[in-house]
């Protein structure tokens, strides 16, 4: 297991780095010990709402191997829009790792920074079960519109899905082993 702590375009932030690396790497400790399944390789990019989508849809083309540039449009517009709401993203990569995007600008401090990336790394740690990154990357070429699925298959990994986030959800008080103030 190998573990990356970077920042994309994001410029002034030397001490929220060092921050993330050292949460970062308990965190990994903590969720590997508290959540079944084995943890892949993670790369933890720190990044702005303004180029979290950017990022995450690079990320997601290449796992699904989107070629198409229209399509590619499409997906980058649909996330820029998404990206103000969104903390953070876990996307399985084609190598077998896990890239795990979090947004600072939605992160005032510590405490909710530990929530997101426990959060995250759980997600990690579900893509290493059996069948679950097949059906991540499969469900990421039908939305891309790559390769379809069937209504059975679409409604079965929407399914899993909610159940994959539902237990994310239940591990996030691992975060208050990080930063004690995370456990209010």
């Amino acid at each position: 297991m190998k573990l990356t702590v970077s920042t994309h375009k994001l410029f002034g932030h030397r001490a929220t780095l060092r921050t993330a690396k050292r949460l970062a790497e308990e965190a990994v400790r903590i969720v590997d010990r508290a959540v079944p399944g084995k943890m892949p390789d993670v790369q933890v990019v720190l990044t702005s709402e303004r180029h979290l989508a950017e990022v995450a849809t690079a990320a997601e083309w290449e796992t699904a191997g989107c070629t198409d540039k229209r399509i590619q449009a499409r997906a980058l517009r649909a996330a820029k829009q998404l990206a103000r709401d969104t903390a953070g993203r876990a996307i399985p990569l084609a190598d077998g790792g896990v890239l795990v995007v979090v947004n600072v600008d939605q992160h005032p401090n510590e405490a909710t920074f530990a929530i997101t990336l426990v959060h995250e790394l759980v997600h990690a740690m579900q893509t290493s079960r059996k069948d679950v990154r097949e059906r991540l990357v499969a469900g990421l070429r039908n939305d891309l519109g790559v390769e379809r699925q069937t209504r059975r298959q679409s409604r079965e990994h929407d399914r899993l899905l909610e159940a994959e986030e539902h237990e994310a959800y239940g591990a996030e008080y691992l975060a208050g082993r990080l930063v004690p103030a995370a456990a209010a």
